[in-house]
């Protein structure tokens, strides 16, 4: 199963560019989803003889609550795992048709490499960010000889690279230092050719491109910096090995005290294996700032007020932005020389992914290209949280823990431990951000949750007043907010679902209780067979069925602030 699953998540990359890849995509989590409820059914009816046979456990009603229970070799089952087998090598042999390989993913986007040159006529609302890093570069902070490494790190598409510019080309930081150099270091960490940008930026000897001699390199690099106060930018660094950093870092040790390196990325955890003596977290533009980011490359001159029945339409895109400046540059930049309001409008509905010649997401994919596949199977199921709901740490991780998605520890980690995990890796990779109004609380920017939506497809979806799909029958994931009264016919359309795996209740604070048909359990509730997740949240009253004794994959049960009153027995035995 873990072969099948290593091909699915870097298959994601193609999802973008063909349509006939997202289909085999499709096709195989199809087969995956299939397979682990089979795997796990068989797991529990292995469990289940364990408890029979143990002797301190009432092993005759275990077995009769579970008489129904599947038999590993009854019941069909050796049928439905030959034709999942068969699904499965029949993918894998149209994985060469497709010219799929492991591991490899199509280059999502042309990325240009940075540069230090900057307009800063169209750059808003960073003085203070500047400021801060100034100050920082031009004191004596570093740790004893060590060079001092400022880090800036944010979400794609922040800034990073627009601040770090202004900082560079900043008249009293070029005074300050005697050399500068500017290196766009990108995803792949090439020790040979940084070292070889660094030494033709910091030297006057000419260019050396036909040196790949890294000890040469190194040797007059080292002759170079000695004794000379530099500034070194590493723009958009993606490594977090720390011996490829100690490797570029050897040679820069000759510098005279007060030599400084200011990396930009998306990840803390670069921060940290660089040694950082600060990092700057880059927030997000207020609104006027990315009113006026987006004005500038939306309106001649910048000035919107020779269309003035435009700018109410403009204000509304520029919240779909969330402070992102590459979101408002973007989004103003396709609008210039439109004029009419319908195409305006046009764009304030459309989902992000749909907008044409759009640099947005692709940005964003980068860092969900770079994530390992157990973590975009735990970002994508984020999809079931909406724009700007704010979810709890230890939740989340429950909910991982309940669909199977954390890898069991070789170590004597508890699982709780290992989602902690994953949840610091996406928090520090900028997928989460901590709640401005709620401190137990953390969000998704927008984007991030388009992301999100993206990824998943038609396996996640947010039920909400007035929804409607051309098809349920891929729904894995299923979250909604609660009405006043929840009727059946609210979730009449699932009734043919087959392998729904989360029913969650979504959290509003401030609303009272509500009520669910009774209905939805005794009919519905039972036939989600493969529900893993049940979030019932917030009910004035429930009484459970008996029949929830035959969710046989059912791991999270959540029935808080409701008013039930007991718990069916047929609960006791499920794991």
């Amino acid at each position: 199963m873990l072969h099948f699953l290593g091909w699915l998540f870097p298959s994601f990359n193609f999802l973008f560019y063909d349509s006939h890849v997202k289909e085999w995509v499709d096709e195989l989590k199809d087969a995956v989803y299939d397979a682990e409820d089979l795997l796990d059914e068989i797991a529990n009816q292995d469990l289940q003889r364990k408890m029979e046979t143990d002797p301190q456990t009432s092993a005759h009603q275990v077995w009769n609550i579970f008489s129904n229970s599947l038999n590993p070799f009854a019941d069909g089952v050796e049928s439905r795992v030959e034709e999942i087998i068969d699904r499965l090598e029949f993918l894998a042999q149209k994985k060469d048709v497709l010219g799929l390989k492991q591991g490899v993913g199509e280059k999502l986007f042309q990325r240009w490499p940075s540069t230090s040159v900057v307009d800063e006529s169209g750059v808003y609302g960073r003085d203070d960010n500047k400021e801060e890093i100034i100050k920082m570069l031009v004191s004596d902070n570093s740790s004893g000889n060590e060079i001092g490494v400022i880090s800036i790190v944010g979400m794609g598409g922040i800034g990073k690279t627009t601040l770090t510019q202004l900082v560079y080309n900043d008249e009293s930081v070029k005074k300050y230092f005697d050399l500068e150099a500017w290196v766009c270091v990108s995803e792949e960490f090439d020790l040979l050719r940084i070292t070889k940008t660094i030494f033709e930026a910091t030297t006057s000897r000419g260019f050396t491109s036909d040196v790949n001699d890294l000890n040469f390199l190194q040797v007059k690099l080292k002759e170079s910096l000695n004794g000379k106060k530099f500034l070194l930018v590493l723009d958009d660094v993606w490594n977090e090995n720390y011996n490829n950093w100690d490797r570029l870092r050897t040679p820069l040790k000759v510098g005279s005290n007060g030599s400084k390196i200011i990396v930009t990325t998306r990840s803390e955890n670069v921060a940290l294996v660089m040694r950082s003596v600060h990092t700057h977290r880059l927030g997000q533009l207020s609104f006027e700032d990315c009113w006026w980011l987006f004005a500038k490359h939306a309106f001649e001159n910048g000035d919107p007020s020779a269309h003035p029945y435009l700018e109410a339409i403009g204000k509304e895109i520029v919240k779909k932005c969330q402070g992102l400046p590459l979101a408002a540059k973007t989004l103003g930049g396709l609008l210039h020389f439109k004029v009419q309001a319908d195409e305006w409008d046009n764009i304030l509905r459309s989902e992000m992914w749909d907008l044409p010649s759009n640099e947005i997401l692709p940005a964003l994919r980068l860092s969900y290209y770079h994530l390992p596949s157990h973590l975009k199977q735990c970002f994508a199921y984020c999809s079931i949280f909406p724009k700007d709901y704010q979810f709890q740490k230890e939740r989340l991780v429950l909910l991982w823990m309940a669909e199977g998605f954390l890898q069991q520890p070789k170590s004597k980690k508890r699982m709780e431990e290992v989602g902690d995990q994953y949840f610091h890796e996406l928090l520090s990779r900028s997928f989460f951000q901590k709640s401005s109004s709620r401190n137990s609380c953390f969000v998704m920017h927008d984007l991030v949750n388009d992301l999100a939506q993206l990824v998943s497809g038609e396996f996640c979806i947010q039920l909400g007043d007035g929804w409607g799909h051309e098809t349920y029958e891929k729904v894995c994931h299923l979250s909604y907010y609660r009405s006043e009264y929840d009727a059946f016919e609210r979730f009449a359309n699932f009734i043919e679902v087959k392998r729904l795996r989360t029913l969650f209740t979504l959290q509003l604070q401030f609303l009272p209780q509500s009520y669910l048909s009774n209905r939805i359990l005794d009919k519905l509730l039972p036939k989600f067979r493969c529900l893993r997740v049940l979030s019932l949240f917030n009910y004035k009253t429930i009484n459970l069925p008996d029949s929830i004794g035959n969710l046989k994959h059912l791991r999270y049960l959540n029935v808080s602030h409701s008013d039930i009153k007991r718990l069916p027995e047929t609960v006791c035995p499920l794991n």
